[in-house]
């Protein structure tokens, strides 16, 4: 108990003697404020945990220098490490993922086109097209068995197409002919 005390007594004696020293010396050397407390608060710490090493008297200001430049060391190159990583994924996420205006157009034509059909069928697309369920797995979400939501589903998605006028061509149309319009034209 008396060498804990001992022990506290020598650190707290060596942090008010130096603790503003260390300070100025990381408030000199970082643009943040934030910065240079979390370099004087691991200082410290070192000391603490190396207080055997620590120097006597005024030596103590230049070991301790030293141990918070090393911290500052580690803080910059913990920095530029992030810095680097941002730059990465930043370039990474432009590849992946193109200009997103038309794709938020597109999602808020399909939300507008999604509230104007009912609630079953609303429920049905988005757990199809937004969590990505297949009708089984609706099925086990809806508690109802996948025979029925199969064709509800399919029901849906057409719907849907209509709703925002991307009804599939007929069966038989050519790519590049031009798409009948009418059931007339149709039968030409």
């Amino acid at each position: 108990m008396r060498d804990i005390s001992v022990r506290e007594d020598h650190f707290r004696l060596l942090y008010d003697a130096h603790f503003d020293a260390v300070l100025g010396f990381a408030l000199r050397r970082t643009d943040r404020p934030e910065d240079a407390a979390d370099v004087t608060a691991e200082t410290f710490l070192v000391a603490w945990r190396r207080l055997a090493h620590v120097p006597d008297g005024e030596a103590a200001r230049p070991w301790l220098y030293g141990v918070a430049r090393r911290t500052l060391a580690n803080q910059r190159r913990g920095d530029g490490r992030r810095a680097a990583l941002g730059d990465r994924l930043r370039q990474q996420l432009a590849h992946a993922v193109a200009d997103l205006a038309d794709e938020v157009a597109h999602r808020a034509d399909v939300s507008a086109a999604m509230q104007r059909l009912s609630a079953r069928d609303e429920e049905v697309l988005q757990l199809h097209l937004w969590e990505g369920l297949e009708a089984r797995e609706i099925g086990e979400v809806l508690g109802l068995p996948g025979t029925v939501v199969r064709p509800r589903l399919s029901r849906a998605r057409a719907r849907l197409r209509e709703l925002l006028g991307n009804d599939p061509p007929p069966a038989g149309h050519l790519p590049g002919e031009p798409v009948p319009t009418s059931p007339k034209e149709e039968l030409r």
